[in-house]
């Protein structure tokens, strides 16, 4: 006999967002419950006992952590899934120091969600790739990097190629840096090699090593 699919509140306070969600899930999880504040995501969490909860870390009436420790101080074994359009650090390393076991951004794929609500439920920590890092750095030195250290290296780049260098190391394609800019494919093409022939790096995996050893993001 198969597990029961894991029941699931969603959190977010567009209800197009919430309808496309629970399109893109269909029939692998059993949503019971939404909500679109914090006062109605506790009154659902508390009713529901949901299994993994879908929650996005910007809400009109406040956070997502916030969600996160009034539901924890009821002791529940609820799971917490952020996703948000967000990827800054301080975003990702809130909710998870509140007790996310998981960040996504909301560009992901409905098979991705699926397998990452499936992973959360199971016990897994889950994060975009971008994310992860940031994770791993804020705790790994017990508590986040919120400045960039010192380097002459960044001394040499221009504040735009500075600019380019946080994009690449996040992991960003050249089209979606252009974007984010503001600026053209091309130009973003130009500052990037600019960045890596003034480090003295070969290619974008070596530069997000050395962004990662700076925690540069």
């Amino acid at each position: 006999m198969s597990a029961a699919p894991p029941r699931v509140v969603i959190v977010d306070d567009h209800r197009m967002f919430r309808t496309g969600v629970r399109a893109e899930l269909g029939d692998h999880v059993t949503v019971v419950g939404e909500a679109e504040d914090i006062a109605e995501a506790v009154s659902v969490i508390d009713q529901w006992s949901p299994d993994v909860v879908l929650l996005d870390v910007h809400l009109p009436s406040g956070t997502g952590r916030e969600v996160i420790e009034a539901v924890h101080a009821g002791s529940t074994d609820t799971k917490f899934l952020a996703v948000s359009v967000s990827d800054a650090a301080e975003d990702v390393i809130d909710v998870v120091r509140a007790g996310a076991r998981g960040y996504v951004t909301k560009s992901i794929s409905g098979a991705d969600l699926i397998d990452a609500i499936m992973r959360v439920h199971d016990g897994d920590a889950v994060f975009s790739p971008r994310l992860a890092g940031f994770v791993l750095d804020a705790f790994a030195g017990g508590q986040a990097a919120d400045t960039t250290p010192a380097d002459d290296d960044l001394d040499q780049l221009t504040p735009r190629e500075r600019e380019v260098l946080r994009h690449l190391a996040r992991g960003y394609t050249y089209k979606e840096i252009a974007r984010q800019l503001d600026i053209s494919i091309k130009t973003v093409e130009t500052h990037a090699s600019a960045v890596l022939r003034k480090l003295q790096l070969s290619n974008r995996n070596e530069l997000s090593r050395w962004a990662a050893a700076r925690r540069i993001w």
